[in-house]
């Protein structure tokens, strides 16, 4: 069918998404607007569900639910009866017919041309009917007019035909809505607009209260009575109760698999006076989050077996959970859900490897489901968190510094914005006029400090102090070199430190996550987990990314995600790491050479290296240590209820490291079994980056504030 016809009255656009009756122009969702331009194309004949679906969605699965859908779309947007049927007819178990007059956008266009052509020509001929000097002024004048007049109602015409463009998201000046030294997550409008709900966490991002603050007065609201480590939340259909899943404080030792109450909270009395919420259901063998509160009975929420993150619906009349919707062979990332259109938009990692994006109703029904095309701007592996736009079929998320909306059929456009800081968790007021974001920086320091004197403040300095990330310095083998990763340039880069000078040696793209280094053991050379890629870099060149020329900084193809490099052996070219393989976090041993993947383990694994003769040594997810035995692995008792309470672990020749939740730096020798208190390093301490005989690097926090700000949405 032509980009631009008529059906009756309607100008149909297609490349504006438009149908416009009487210059009132609608948009409509591009599916919708394919499914009308194959019944016009077809026009007075019935065309199948079946064929219908094949040709707007091919080789996609959608149900047929998705087709009554567009369906409805159209009749609203074209004034249409669904009872009365006047222009779209639905024939019983056969399909849908379009009864109309379709006509082509160019003919009925030429037609009003020619009629208004030949009136001119009428004019015309009656004016040179009266007799006047031939080339006169009177008739240079005519002609003038008899153009302008052309172009003025070409120009008329253009506009009435082909209607602007709908306006893409764009972002007014942000507003600071919350500015304190504290951190705030998970904000979000209530459902009528009138209050900003979110999170206020102490320091150590363990504990949390959930607060309310209102729009029109700017005061602020303590909703919980208790500290609790509280996940995001959701609001009942009525506004009146507030969701939420609570699990045990870090600071409690886990004996077994953690528990997690999904609580309620009464939102009008809490505005009163701060409430201990209600548990209304325990999960005691799963991990769940992010509760959506659908009807007054149903509550949608994310929950882990065996791995694999799935939708449960729990009922609350019925007081049990089912499932709800799931992905084999893959897993779920994050969903996110309308309450205006009924859906769930849920991102997942499929059987190949591809993210894709999933469209279901609140049946649990699959209404589409497609491949993320992911465009240069975004690495590979990015895992999207997505929120619902006004727009329709549209969502949006943040890379950090980078704002983008996803479309239903999975392509990305970059939206024309960009943060000087990470700014995370987009979520539209429920008009669609703002939107609301969590936005700030984290500021850490390395510090170099003697183990004989951890309690002095003295012997405490920084090297080479911004105001912005520094992390995980690590000593270079046999050399005086201290390798770290900063974003005082930006974004996540590789930097290196030593002799009086201080360079940054990679110059990767905006939006670059580091997540982990080691030194090749000549000192050469370093391998870096860049955006869930394994890349090596050459220490001796200028500075490198992926598309260097000189290939100086080479990103192994690997075909799975590498979320955490624990491990590099460069002499026989391996890697320890724990990788996603089918959406399943999977612990293995990489071959960098042929890049074939061992797995190690079918438990989940938090922390992994392995000893100077090979022996794997590492923690699960009970917090637990284990060691290989005579018949099977062996826990290590001695550092049992240790692991939920350090920061963070290093092994250097065959004795592990970390830091206790009391600032206590400990060490434990696997070969003599001896568990020793080294010292207290302060409190400011984040973990442990490296140790090279008396000397210690640490990383210590210096702020690590985050606050919500509001931005207006430009028309």
């Amino acid at each position: 069918m032509a980009e631009q016809y008529w059906i009756n009255d309607f100008f149909i656009d297609k490349t504006r998404n438009q149908i416009t009756q009487s210059e009132r122009s609608q948009t409509v969702p591009p599916k919708a607007l394919a499914v009308l331009s194959y019944l016009a194309e077809h026009h007075g004949d019935v065309v199948s569900q079946d064929e219908l679906l094949k040709h707007v969605w091919p080789d996609t699965i959608v149900s047929p639910n998705t087709l009554q859908r567009s369906i409805a779309q159209l009749r609203k947007a074209l004034g249409d009866n669904g009872k009365g049927q006047t222009l779209i007819k639905t024939h019983a178990k056969q399909g849908y017919s379009l009864e109309a007059n379709v006509r082509s956008h160019t003919h009925i266009s030429e037609t009003r041309v020619n009629d208004r052509t030949s009136q001119f020509d009428s004019q015309k001929a009656k004016q040179t009917s009266i007799e006047k000097p031939k080339g006169s002024l009177n008739s240079i004048l005519s002609n003038s007019a008899l153009r302008a007049l052309l172009i003025l109602l070409g120009f008329f015409a253009y506009h009435h035909f082909y209607p602007a463009k709908s306006p893409q998201l764009t972002l007014g000046t942000p507003i600071t809505i919350t500015a304190t030294d504290d951190k705030e997550f998970d904000a979000s409008y209530t459902p009528d607009g009138n209050y900003i709900v979110f999170h206020r966490y102490q320091d150590k991002l363990c504990v949390n209260k959930v607060w309310a603050k209102d729009v029109t007065t700017q005061q602020e609201y303590l909703l919980t009575k208790e500290w609790g480590a509280y996940g995001r939340h959701s609001f009942s259909e009525d506004g009146k109760q507030l969701i939420f899943f609570a699990s045990q404080a870090c600071d409690k030792p886990v004996t077994q698999k953690q528990c997690y109450d999904l609580v309620s909270l009464n939102f009008k009395e809490a505005l009163t006076s701060p409430q201990q919420a209600e548990t209304i259901l325990q999960c005691r063998n799963s991990s769940a989050r992010n509760p959506q509160w659908i009807s007054d009975n149903n509550i949608v929420f994310m929950q882990m077996h065996d791995q694999r993150w799935k939708l449960s619906n729990y009922s609350i009349e019925d007081d049990r959970s089912s499932d709800f919707f799931k992905i084999e062979d893959g897993n779920l990332i994050d969903f996110s859900y309308s309450a205006n259109d009924k859906l769930f938009a849920i991102t997942s990692i499929h059987k190949d490897g591809q993210h894709y994006l999933e469209i279901i109703d609140t049946n649990g029904e699959l209404q589409s489901s497609h491949r993320i095309k992911y465009p240069p701007e975004i690495s590979k592996f990015q895992a999207i968190y997505p929120s619902f736009s006004p727009n329709s079929e549209q969502l949006v998320f943040s890379t950090g510094k980078q704002l983008f909306t996803l479309s239903f059929d999975g392509k990305i456009e970059k939206v024309n914005t960009s943060f000087s800081d990470p700014t995370f968790q987009p979520v539209f007021h429920p008009k669609g006029n703002r939107l609301l974001m969590l936005k700030g920086p984290y500021d850490s320091d390395l510090v170099l400090k003697s183990i004989k004197e951890l309690e002095s403040s003295d012997d405490q300095k920084s090297f080479e102090r911004s105001n912005m990330e520094e992390r995980w310095g690590i000593f270079q083998p046999d050399g005086d070199l201290i390798a770290f990763y900063s974003r005082r340039s930006g974004d996540d880069q590789l930097w290196v430190s030593g002799n009086g000078d201080t360079r940054q040696i990679t110059n990767f793209p905006v939006d670059t996550k580091i997540r982990g280094m080691k030194w090749a053991d000549d000192g050469k050379s370093l391998l870096l987990n860049v955006n869930n890629t394994l890349t090596q870099v050459n220490l001796n060149s200028p500075l490198q990314n992926e598309d260097s020329p000189d290939r100086k900084a080479i990103s192994f193809p690997l075909p799975h995600p590498i979320l955490i490099l624990f491990q590099w052996n460069s002499t026989d070219n391996t890697a320890l790491a724990l990788a996603r393989i089918e959406g399943i976090a999977v612990l293995v041993e990489l071959d960098l050479a042929s890049l074939e993947f061992t797995k190690l383990s079918d438990d989940p694994v938090l922390w992994a290296q392995k000893t100077n003769d090979g022996q794997l040594i590492y923690k699960d997810r009970l917090d637990q240590f284990w060691r290989p035995g005579a018949a099977e692995d062996q826990q290590i008792e001695i550092l049992k209820n240790l692991g939920t309470k350090s920061k963070s672990f290093l092994l250097k020749d065959d004795v592990i490291y970390s830091i206790s939740e009391e600032n206590k730096l400990w060490q434990y020798d696997l070969d003599s079994n001896v568990f020793e208190v080294l010292g207290d390093v302060g409190e400011n301490v984040e973990y442990i980056s490296d140790i090279r005989g008396s000397e210690i690097l640490l990383v210590i926090r210096v702020s690590a504030k985050k606050g919500i700000v509001e931005f207006p949405i430009n028309d």
